[in-house]
C-alpha cells in the first residue's frame, strides 16, 4: 500500500501537478464554470502565478536551502532520520500547514500584508488556476518553504513527498469550480461523513467561503477559513465559518482588474489603476463596494483586522 501511494505521490511531485490542473482545466471549461470572466488580463496572471511561483520559484528556494544548511548546520543533517514514517508524516504536515494558516491569517489581518495577498482574492471566480495565484514575493516569504526545507534536510524528505502530494490534491480540489462536495450535504446518510470532513479538510463550500466577495448573506466569510490543506486549524482557532452553501459572487468588490504584472510583482511594480491598494499612493486597504448602490461600506472593509474573533459554526441543513 505504501508503494502504490509512494507511486502516485512521485507522479504528482513530478509532472503530476500540472497534468492534474490541466485535467481539470478542461473539465472546468467544458462545464462553463468561469461564466466567460476569465479575461486576457486574468488568463496571463493565472498562467504566469501558475508557472513561477510554485514551479520555479518555490523549487529553486529549497534547493538553494539544502545547498547553504550543510554549512549552516551540518551537525543537524538527518538527525531525524530514524522517525517512524508516519510520525514523520505527522510533522511535516503539521508544521507546514499550520504555519501557512497563520502565515495566511496574518495576510489578512495586518493592513501592510494585505496587498501581497490580494492577488490571490481578486478573481471573479473560482477554479483550479486560483490554487496557485499568488504574487512573488508572498510565495517567496512562504514560511512552510523553508520550515519544510529544514525538515527535509533533517530527514523527513520520504514523508515531505507524501504530505506534498496529498496537500496538492486538497487545495486544487478547494478552490476549484467543482463542487464535488455537494453530494455530502444532498444525501442524509452522507452528513456524518460530511461533519468529519468539512471540520478537518478544506472543501469547495468551506474555501470558497473565504473567497466570496461579501459577508452579508450568512455563507462567504472572507475574514475565516484560512486553512489551507487543514479546516482543522479554522475550527481550533475559532475562525471557521460552516455554511455548507456556495457564495454567489467571488472576488474583490472594489475590483477593476489591475495589470497582471502589477498583482504578480507588487510593489516592484504598480497598478494603473487610480484609487488601487496597489498603484502609486493608493489606499493599503479599500472599502468595499456596494454592489446594488456603488457606495462604498465603511467599517467592513476587506480584510478584517481584529484578531482572535471566535466564529460559531452553523450546521445548517442542505438545501
Amino acid at each position: 500500500m505504501i508503494k502504490f501511494l509512494e507511486t502516485i505521490s512521485q507522479s504528482l511531485n513530478g509532472l503530476g501537478f500540472p497534468a492534474l490542473i490541466l485535467l481539470l482545466g478542461i473539465l472546468e471549461f467544458s462545464l462553463g464554470l468561469y461564466e466567460k470572466r476569465w479575461t486576457k488580463n486574468e488568463r496571463l496572471l493565472d498562467i504566469a502565478s501558475f508557472i513561477f511561483p510554485p514551479l520555479v520559484l518555490a523549487p529553486v528556494t529549497a534547493y538553494f536551502g539544502l545547498k547553504f544548511l550543510p554549512h549552516a548546520i551540518p551537525q543537524y543533517q538527518n538527525i531525524l532520520s530514524w522517525v517512524p514514517f508516519i510520525w514523520g508524516f505527522i510533522i511535516i504536515a503539521v508544521a507546514d500547514d499550520l504555519t501557512q494558516y497563520w502565515y495566511h491569517r496574518l495576510h489578512h489581518q495586518v493592513p501592510f500584508l494585505w496587498r501581497f495577498h490580494r492577488t490571490h482574492h481578486s478573481a471573479p471566480y473560482m477554479g483550479m488556476a486560483m490554487a496557485s495565484r499568488q504574487n512573488v514575493i508572498y510565495t517567496f516569504l512562504f514560511s512552510q518553504i523553508y520550515l519544510t526545507t529544514i525538515l527535509v534536510y533533517m530527514g523527513l524528505g520520504y514523508p515531505a513527498i507524501f504530505v506534498r502530494a496529498l496537500k496538492t490534491l486538497i487545495v486544487t480540489f478547494a478552490h476549484s469550480s467543482i463542487k464535488w462536495d455537494k453530494p455530502f450535504y444532498k444525501y442524509k446518510i452522507l452528513h456524518p461523513v460530511a461533519w468529519v470532513l468539512e471540520r478537518l479538510i478544506s472543501t469547495p463550500a468551506t474555501h470558497h467561503a473565504h473567497h466570496s466577495s461579501s459577508t452579508d448573506d450568512g455563507v462567504g466569510y472572507y475574514k475565516g477559513n484560512f486553512g489551507n490543506m487543514f479546516f482543522l486549524w479554522d475550527v481550533v482557532f475559532g475562525t471557521a465559518h460552516i455554511s455548507r452553501k456556495y457564495p454567489k459572487a467571488y472576488g474583490i468588490s472594489h475590483y477593476e482588474g489591475d495589470e497582471w504584472y502589477a498583482q504578480l510583482l507588487w510593489p516592484i511594480f504598480k497598478s494603473k489603476k487610480e484609487g488601487s491598494e496597489l498603484s502609486h499612493r493608493g489606499p493599503v486597504v479599500r472599502a468595499d463596494i456596494d454592489q446594488e448602490t456603488g457606495q462604498e461600506i465603511k467599517n467592513v472593509q476587506q480584510p478584517d483586522y481584529q484578531l482572535a474573533t471566535v466564529v460559531s459554526i452553523n450546521d445548517l441543513p442542505a438545501s
